[in-house]
């Protein structure tokens, strides 16, 4: 399968984790959709890792540490916030604000003195926090100044944080990207699940919550990291990075297939932050050589 089709599947399959997502917090809590969604992934995660990589476990193991921090950050934290999100703003206005991810990664990298930035990486990053600016106030000014914000949009942005710091932490792990993918999977699952068990698990009350949840852990958890794995080594940094803002074109598609579309104030507010992380992201020449552990600059 061409590696740009694979791109455009893992992105749809990510798109799909906000709209389906957004059905099933209605009747399962974030904590018990986090935790369900990784016990039933892990396992299927680690045949397949070992089935495309064949990686020595042993030596992978060895980075426990890194792993089980990774995997509390982006495989148990993100997804609770997204999830949270969901509970109190729309697949849509999450996707907006998840779409900045890129452009706060760069400037975290600048930060941690990873990379350096220029004007043009300013440029863009102010140009994506206008976007965000403008979905938080709902395109009304007044609602920034008066601190009326909605409580998932502004959750929202903490997941986006946490990604980022999870993501920078990845790249240096230097281990293959599915099987450290499924380590931090488990790692999550059994670190939740104390938690889970403690607060007591909802389970999805009717079918088509039980369908949300197959969904989940199918594709965002499994069909996505596959695809995107497979097609990041045959692509350059610069057409992976750019292939996600389709998550929100994705999101919104879907969105207005279900009878819901976009706001005018989304749609400007989203091409405001894709225009601001295509500005702000560094172009790199491709990399040749098989993938090492490779997170996708915005995630579900």
């Amino acid at each position: 399968m061409p590696p740009v089709l694979l791109l455009a599947l893992a992105t749809l399959f990510w798109a799909g984790n906000f709209t389906v997502g957004e059905h099933a917090v209605r009747t399962v809590d974030p904590l018990s959709l986090t935790w369900l969604r990784w016990v039933l992934a892990a396992l299927p995660l680690l045949v397949v890792a070992h089935l495309v990589e064949r990686p020595d476990w042993r030596g992978v193991a060895r980075r426990w540490p890194a792993l089980l921090a990774l995997g509390i950050a982006g495989m148990a934290g993100y997804p609770m916030l997204l999830y949270a999100s969901l509970e109190r703003t729309s697949a849509v206005s999450s996707s907006v604000i998840n779409a900045i991810n890129p452009a706060v990664m760069v400037v975290m990298a600048v930060l941690v003195g990873q990379a350096r930035a220029g004007r043009r990486t300013w440029a863009g990053l102010a140009l994506g926090l206008l976007g965000v600016l403008l979905v938080l106030s709902r395109g009304d000014l007044s609602t920034l100044l008066a601190l009326r914000l909605n409580s998932g949009d502004l959750i929202m942005l903490v997941a986006v944080v946490v990604w980022s710091t999870y993501t920078l932490g990845s790249q240096r792990i230097g281990l293959p990207a599915l099987s450290a993918t499924a380590l931090q999977v488990v790692a999550a699952a059994v670190v939740l699940a104390p938690f889970a068990l403690t607060a007591g698990v909802q389970l999805p009350r009717d079918s088509s919550t039980w369908a949300a949840l197959a969904y989940i852990v199918v594709f965002p958890s499994i069909g996505a990291y596959l695809c995107w794995n497979h097609a990041v080594p045959r692509v350059s940094p610069g057409t992976a990075g750019t292939s996600m803002n389709l998550v929100t074109v994705f999101v919104m598609l879907l969105a207005a297939l279900l009878g819901r579309p976009p706001t005018p104030v989304q749609l400007l507010g989203a091409a405001l932050v894709v225009g601001g992380v295509l500005l702000a992201t560094p172009r790199r020449p491709p990399q040749g050589g098989r993938a090492r552990h490779t997170s996708p600059g915005v995630a579900a």
